[in-house]
């Protein structure tokens, strides 16, 4: 009797065996021919794939041809599509952010005479957010404070305009048009706007040349103008770098009225409730306004943005 039961187990535990093979060699089997249809019929759903993206040839800023003719150049716009193309959450934030935005910056920018492209400039400046910098440079456009200050802009710690987006869009404006008459094209005063006039005029004359394609400026000052071509280029086409998205996805500017005022806020939660919103609400439409207070001893006329 123990050796048939012996027997019995041993066969059992043979057969279970057997079956289990045979069931990994199937579900294995099955896998791969999933894979493999999948593959063959274009519908990623098992498979990432990650793309070499190919350089459009005609690529330009302001009119003004990249020189892709360059090896180092190419890499360096290369280098740009694919970071802005993959790093997907923070381009599809620039997509919502610029249909919000850009039809404050746009007319601005037609208004000063200065190429539309400069919007692309804010993008990669700010990703278009009240950002401050390891420097200081403050608001979307980044200014300095010497910078906004000698452009017009009243900064202080209690009012700051480089967080007024259309005085600081205009402050941007009047410094890259000095950068262009200075340094000759829109490519160069980009440039500047990263690296300073004098910086970029230095190193012109050091190196003896006169286009930014020609000039060593060091890393970041070399890929400040790829890096607005890039976004140019993304933003400017969305389906052909792999974005969807419906207009009800987009973020918008909420519908607002203005209120002048030439004389102190003392308390601007308590002049927020006067106009039936509050103080957090008033401070995103006026994000200028640093203190729950207006000063305002010079009783200059302010624009107030009041949410409808």
């Amino acid at each position: 009797m123990n050796r048939s039961y012996r027997f019995i187990v041993l066969v059992s535990i043979v057969i279970i065996a057997v079956f289990f093979i045979n069931a990994e060699k199937n579900v294995n089997k099955s896998v791969t021919e999933a894979k493999s249809s999948i593959d063959t019929s274009g519908n990623n759903t098992y498979t990432y794939k990650i793309k070499a993206l190919k350089i459009p040839e005609d690529l330009n800023f302001c009119g003004e041809p990249v020189a892709l003719n360059k090896t180092d150049v190419r890499e360096r716009i290369d280098r740009e599509l694919l970071v802005n193309t993959y790093w997907q959450s923070n381009a599809l934030l620039w997509f919502k952010r610029t249909h919000k935005y850009f039809p404050v910056i746009e007319p601005i920018l037609k208004e000063k005479g200065v190429p539309d492209d400069f919007k692309y400039l804010a993008v990669i400046e700010s990703d278009l957010r009240n950002v401050t910098s390891p420097a200081g440079a403050r608001g979307m456009w980044q200014m300095l404070k010497d910078a906004g200050r000698e452009n017009g802009l009243e900064i202080n710690d209690n009012v700051d305009e480089r967080y007024h987006l259309e005085k600081a869009t205009r402050a941007a404006c009047d410094y890259l048009i000095k950068a262009k008459e200075r340094l000759g094209t829109w490519t160069l005063a980009a440039a500047a706007y990263h690296g300073g006039n004098f910086g970029i005029e230095k190193r012109l004359k050091e190196q003896m040349v006169e286009d930014y394609y020609d000039v060593l400026a060091g890393e970041n000052t070399e890929r400040y103008v790829p890096r607005i071509v890039a976004a140019k280029e993304i933003l400017s086409n969305p389906e052909k770098y792999g974005f969807e998205f419906d207009e009800e996805d987009l973020y918008e500017i909420g519908p607002t009225y203005s209120v002048e005022v030439d004389t102190a806020i003392t308390n601007i939660a308590a002049f927020a409730k006067k106009y039936d919103t509050n103080y957090k609400e008033l401070k995103m439409y006026n994000p200028w306004l640093r203190e729950n207070k207006l000063n305002n001893k010079s009783r200059r006329m302010y624009e107030i943005k009041i949410p409808k």
